[in-house]
């Protein structure tokens, strides 16, 4: 059977994957990862052996008709190094590669940063839009120009190291009293929720060092 399952995988807590997700990496003909040292770790944690592909931005082009024939001749399973494929993460062009060929894709349910981070915000989460990750520099200023008016609240994904810059420019354009709410390595150990104005959670931020993934919550131009 050919066939391409897109298996979220967790963000910090392995003991947040699901059955039927190890069920299908344990089952699957091989298992395409963004990163085969990181995949190999959570593999071996759940004692599955398999054959694993490295699939990722730097790759994903070159390597579309060899990855599209593997799947026309068995069953392919895709994983990130955390999340869900295609958000922020490779996987887009692979699933739209198999919706023109015709090849079956389902997609599991499963852990991705930004829902939990929205949900535990206090920011209102009935209307949302998903940012991603901002341009680094071209585009960069001409984008949150644009968001200046956007009353849906906004969630982005941040590197530790630009995270100080990002939250002085949100102030710049969105001003200093929006609510904002930073979420920093979500259900590991060391789990961390800063919520407030702009102008308080860089205060709390400003002169820290900060480690780990992170998302910001921004609310809406209300």
């Amino acid at each position: 059977m050919s066939k391409l399952y897109l298996i979220p995988t967790p963000i910090g807590n392995l003991r947040d994957i699901t059955l039927r997700a190890l069920e299908i990496l344990e089952s699957a003909d091989i298992v395409l990862a963004e990163d085969t040292r990181k995949s190999g770790i959570l593999l071996k944690h759940f004692n599955i052996s398999k054959s694993m592909i490295p699939h990722h931005k730097f790759n994903e082009h070159k390597n579309l008709e060899k990855i599209i024939e593997k799947i026309k001749n068995g069953t392919v399973a895709m994983i990130t190094d955390a999340g869900t494929p295609a958000i922020s993460d490779p996987g887009y062009l692979l699933v739209r590669e198999c919706i023109k060929q015709d090849i079956e894709i389902e997609t599991l349910p499963g852990p991705t940063a930004f829902i939990p981070a929205l949900v535990n915000s206090g920011i209102p989460s009935d209307r949302f839009c998903f940012e991603g990750f901002l341009p680094h520099k071209k585009g960069r200023k001409k984008r949150l120009k644009q968001l200046t008016d956007e009353t849906r609240t906004m969630v982005f994904y941040e590197s530790p190291y630009r995270l100080l810059k990002t939250l002085e420019q949100f102030r710049e354009f969105f001003g200093g009293d929006r609510l904002a709410s930073v979420s920093r390595e979500l259900t590991k150990i060391h789990e961390e929720n800063i919520r407030g104005s702009l102008d308080e959670v860089i205060r709390y931020y400003s002169g820290k060092t900060i480690k780990g993934e992170i998302v910001i919550v921004l609310g809406g131009n209300i």
